[in-house]
């Protein structure tokens, strides 16, 4: 679900800059922008009760964190706000590169989960397992999007020594 999520919304937001929304003006500012709106789509699930049963739900991804991770739910909340944050940095063209990385990192992070879940067979929101063979692949399509998603930016380290060099009189 996650896939089609991410290219509807890359579709949608870049058609709405040919349309003239300048904010969706290129290819990488409206994969960030649809990276973000996946990201809060799965983050999402992070906090939705058991109860629930519609949608992934808090349980689900639980039951997905490999046996050897401590803290499971605590680790399943964390993962849910770093993808909140990194949604919201991605939709802030300053902080957009430091969000691609660092999203990467997550991505990276959250890899062994997905693959203990398809290995271990983790039925997801009721459905089955996905293969491992779809897991890696979309993981891999997160991180390259993200990354994507920074054409254009410059670098968080130029933007800070700009910020450092400029007087205090000219930042207003």
């Amino acid at each position: 679900m996650t896939v089609p999520v991410l290219l509807s919304a890359l579709v949608l937001l870049r058609g709405l800059g040919l349309l003239g929304v300048k904010r969706f003006a290129s290819w990488p500012s409206s994969a960030a922008h649809a990276l973000a709106v996946m990201l809060f789509m799965t983050a999402s699930a992070h906090f939705v009760p058991a109860s629930v049963i519609v949608m992934p739900n808090h349980a689900d991804l639980v039951a997905m964190v490999p046996p050897a991770i401590p803290f499971p739910s605590a680790m399943v909340y964390l993962t849910g706000v770093l993808e909140i944050l990194g949604a919201l940095g991605l939709i802030v063209t300053r902080t957009r590169r430091a969000a691609a990385y660092c999203l990467v990192l997550l991505f990276a992070f959250m890899l062994p989960a997905n693959i203990y879940a398809a290995t271990a067979e983790i039925p997801f929101a009721g459905e089955p397992a996905s293969p491992l063979w779809q897991r890696i692949p979309e993981q891999i399509l997160f991180a390259a999007v993200a990354l994507w998603a920074t054409r254009g930016t410059q670098p968080l380290a130029a933007l800070l020594r700009r910020r450092i060099a400029e007087p205090a009189s000219s930042r207003g």
